[in-house]
């Protein structure tokens, strides 16, 4: 895929135009990345939940869990999600977040990317509960895995960036309207990754 940088304070943004995709490789230590994989596969009920695809439901590629405010349910493809409670460490981490986000959040969606197999398809996170141009901050923990955006007008215009163990990526601005992202599935065998996702849904 094709790719450019270019350098904003402390983030890397990889978009050339229309929002920023802000990427900090080394948000976290490897021993805060152990730490906190292991606090959220054992906290958090993970299901695998449905979506609505070509008219009919199928199961997601993946596990999630969803934590938050008590009041904010998560809706999409006809479901609701209730969340779960917040825990003092993800409270902790949410702060450390908005704190280089310079946002408040509501809510952590996690992902389990159990292996190889598991996926997120192209998509835009433009769901009116999330606002008008949302900033959205992803952690990424445990197995490195591809992270691609293109440009929702010009499907030529992509790019990548390879999401690593401790990495933060800050989308903000117009990128939920003009570019689309996805976690592609991998052929050759890997181990998992846990993906927090923090949002503020209104």
């Amino acid at each position: 895929m094709q790719q450019s940088l270019f350098k904003l304070a402390d983030g890397i943004n990889i978009l050339p135009f229309d929002g920023e995709a802000l990427f900090y490789p080394d948000f976290l230590t490897n021993q805060e990345c152990e730490a906190y994989y292991q606090h959220i596969f054992y906290s958090f009920t993970w299901k695998q939940e449905q979506i609505r695809m070509y008219d009919k439901d199928v199961l997601q590629p993946r596990l999630t869990a969803f934590c938050g405010e008590p009041f904010l349910d998560l809706r999409y493809s006809n479901h609701i999600v209730k969340p779960q409670h917040w825990t003092d460490k993800i409270l902790e981490l949410k702060q450390k977040t908005e704190a280089v986000a310079g946002a408040k959040f509501t809510n952590a969606l996690f992902n389990l990317y159990r292996d190889g197999k598991d996926s997120v398809s192209w998509h835009r996170d433009n769901e009116r509960y999330l606002g008008f141009d949302p900033v959205i901050a992803s952690i990424s923990l445990g197995t490195t895995r591809t992270f691609q955006l293109r440009n929702y007008s010009d499907k030529t215009i992509t790019r990548s960036v390879e999401l690593t163990s401790g990495s933060l990526l800050i989308m903000k601005g117009p990128i939920q309207r003009c570019w689309e992202h996805q976690v592609p599935k991998v052929n050759k065998r890997i181990g998992p990754r846990i993906n927090i996702t923090f949002r503020t849904l209104k």
